[in-house]
Order: C-alpha cells, then sequence, then structure tokens
C-alpha cells in the first residue's frame, strides 16, 4: 500500500495494534476491533471495483476508502461509545494548514491541537468551514483533514465538527458519510450558493438529504448570508424543523442580523437548539440576547482572552466584558482596514502560534509582509484587562 505509513499512525494514535502486509494481489491489514482484542483480517484486492466498504466492531468502526487500485483502511472510535458533551463557549473555526507548494499540511495538526488546547484554552474546533478553506479543497483533502483533526484531537477536544457542505448534493452526502464513519462530534452544511434555494421549503430539503446520510450525528445549519446570497431567515427555517432533520442540534449563525438572531432564541427555547454566534466583534451582543457559544476565526489566536469576556459576562461582570469586546473590536477594524480575510488569517496564526500556517489556496493570494508587520505590531500594542 502507498500510504502505509499513514495508516500506521493513524491507528497508533487511536491505540490500535496494527500487523500490515502486502502482496502482488493484495493487501491485508489486521485490527484489534474490539476490547476483547479480536482481530478481523481484510483482504483488498487491487481489482476491486468498491469504493467504500465498512464494518463495525463492538468498539470500532473500520472503513475501507478505495485510492486508485489501492485501498486505506482505518479505525476510528465507534462515535455512538461516547456520550455527547454539551456544546458551549468557544469553537475555533480551524485554518487549513499547508506547504509553501499549496499542498495540505497534515503534519503540524497534532501541533494545532495542543496549542489550542494549551495556550488558547479551547476545546472545541469547526473543520473545513469557511477559514477553513472547505470549499477550496478536494475531496479527498477534506477527508484526509477531517481524519488528522478526529485523530489528532482524541482524548484532548470535546467537540469536532466537521463541516460537509458542497455545491454538489452527492459530494455534501459523502462528506457526511465520512465524518460519520470517523467520529466525528458533528457535521455542520452550508447552503448551495451557485444554484440557490429560493424557499425554505427547497433549502431544508436540501439539507436533509445530507442530513439523513449521518442520522446518528448531530446536525447544524451554517448560517451565512454575506457569502452565500442565501437570506432565507433562520428564524423561518427552524419552524418544525425537527420533524424533517431529527438530528438538527442548531445553527453556526454568521451573520449581523441580530433581529433574526434573538426570535431563533426566544421561539425554540424548548426544542433546547444551540445558537452559535460567528461574526466576532458582535459576539458581547449575540451573549447577550441567548447565544450558548461562538464559532469564529478570532478563537485561534484569542480565545484566551475571548474566554475571559465569557467568564465577565458570567458574572457578571459587563464593564469588563465590553473591555474585552472593545480590544477584539479595535484589532479586527484595524486589520479589516488593511485588508483582511483568510490568507491575513493565516499570516496572524502563524505570527501567534508559531506554527507554519503557509499559503492561501489561489485564486486568495498570501498576506503581503507589510501586512503582516502592522498586525503584528498592533496585536503587541494592546493591553488587555488581564496585564498581558
Amino acid at each position: 500500500m502507498g500510504k502505509k505509513k499513514d495508516k500506521i499512525n493513524v491507528s497508533q494514535c487511536l491505540g490500535l495494534p496494527v500487523l500490515s502486509g502486502h502482496g502482488a494481489a493484495c493487501d491485508k491489514m489486521f485490527f484489534n476491533n474490539n476490547k476483547k482484542h479480536s482481530l478481523t483480517t481484510i483482504n483488498c484486492l487491487a481489482k476491486s471495483t468498491s469504493s467504500e466498504l465498512c464494518l463495525s466492531g463492538s468498539a470500532f468502526d473500520q472503513h475501507l476508502y478505495k485510492d486508485g487500485n489501492h485501498f486505506n483502511i482505518i479505525s476510528f472510535p465507534n462515535s455512538s461509545m461516547t456520550p455527547r458533551k454539551k456544546l458551549q463557549g468557544l469553537v475555533a473555526a480551524t485554518v487549513t494548514p499547508m506547504t509553501p507548494d499549496g499542498q495540505i499540511n497534515l503534519s503540524v495538526i497534532g501541533q494545532y491541537v495542543d496549542y489550542l488546547v494549551g495556550k488558547q484554552n479551547i476545546k472545541n474546533i469547526f473543520v473545513n468551514g469557511t477559514t477553513g478553506e472547505g470549499l477550496s479543497l478536494s475531496t479527498q483533502e477534506r477527508k484526509q483533514l477531517a481524519e488528522e483533526w478526529v485523530c489528532q484531537g482524541k482524548d484532548k477536544l470535546d467537540h469536532v465538527i466537521i463541516h460537509v457542505g458542497a455545491l454538489s448534493l452527492p459530494e455534501s452526502q459523502e462528506l457526511a458519510r465520512h465524518a460519520a464513519a470517523i467520529g466525528a462530534s458533528a457535521i455542520a452544511v452550508i447552503a448551495p450558493f451557485f444554484f440557490k434555494p429560493t424557499n425554505k421549503d427547497e433549502l431544508v430539503a436540501f439539507l436533509q438529504k445530507v442530513a439523513s446520510e449521518a442520522p446518528e450525528v448531530p446536525f447544524y445549519y451554517y448560517h451565512i448570508p454575506p457569502l452565500t446570497g442565501v437570506k432565507i431567515r433562520v428564524e423561518e427555517l427552524l419552524d418544525g424543523i425537527k420533524e424533517r432533520i431529527p438530528t438538527f442540534q442548531g445553527v453556526k449563525f454568521s451573520d449581523t442580523d441580530l433581529l433574526d438572531l434573538a426570535q431563533c432564541i426566544n421561539k425554540n427555547e424548548a426544542e433546547q437548539f444551540e445558537f452559535l454566534y460567528g461574526v466576532d466583534e458582535q459576539l458581547l451582543g449575540a451573549l447577550a440576547i441567548g447565544a450558548n457559544g461562538a464559532v469564529g476565526s478570532t478563537y485561534n489566536y484569542l480565545g484566551q482572552k475571548t474566554n475571559l469576556m465569557l467568564q465577565a459576562f458570567a458574572k457578571p461582570d459587563l464593564v469588563l466584558a465590553r473591555r474585552y469586546q472593545f480590544l477584539t473590536g479595535e484589532f479586527l477594524n484595524f486589520v479589516i482596514k488593511l485588508g483582511f480575510g483568510v490568507a491575513q488569517t493565516k499570516a496572524v496564526m502563524t505570527f501567534v502560534s508559531g506554527i507554519p500556517m503557509g499559503p492561501p489556496r489561489p485564486p486568495l493570494i498570501d498576506a503581503s509582509e507589510e501586512f503582516i508587520i502592522k498586525a503584528k505590531a498592533k496585536l503587541d500594542s494592546i493591553v488587555w484587562p488581564d496585564g498581558n
């Protein structure tokens, strides 16, 4: 198998002993697939036409994906084995690390996880979203990233939400099945935005067809009308949605329309949906009307400061909470005037974390050296209430 080393790394990460061998006709792998230490043997004929096979053990799900004339096999903890923790607080919208030549760089994901947990006190992530350039990645790249984040986050992260939205319904469904197979905490789907849904029923029908491919995985709608142009109000969308999508868990609400968000929260308290706000510079306002938490790019490098804002809000010490929000806004206002997007976010993450995030995927271009110098100087100049 061409990727034997990667398979062993994934399995070792999950604590699975592996013995593998291969011959001219087939590859053979042995996995300890449950607590009783029984072995599963899988023979993968290179000539097989199947693109995916799936086995389940009492503790692990084993999935076999065809890659050219070979198969890759990975074992992940069965998602049904671990009770779901309540999602609250901050969720970092992860960037996708890339090599200088623009290939995804899986080798730094483990370091990235340790940095988020240890330096930013962040234990929830949102993978392959806007900040992660998900719609600029191939299906295979998105799967590889999802696998690596789930693997490296084992016993370290509370929630790994995988964004599986795509313009193609079959692609989105394939990504949903894959996320379920690897034990993702939840999946999220953006509205298709080339051929757009024009009303609630069309949008819900699309979401339902994706969610049904992962029938045991919590499902979030990713609402971001400034990018999709799909302006169907979430308040309208939520009416009766549990009947159509039983796994519906909540919304990643990336819009400045706090009236819509407030109506969603007010009308759906009994459903206990989770409303995760996605406009970082306005988070405090969203918290005031009842948002459960937040998903954002700034929590990659300002997570610790924003957590202090959440603590102040909970006390409640609104003067202190506002101070943190104002300072976050001061930095964002500064960099937005310079030109701020995914490429610039990757640059900020690189100089804050020390982890090379690499360039963005074209058509985006690298942040300029001038931006990096000015953004770093501005961030360093801010005096936070905690004195750091």
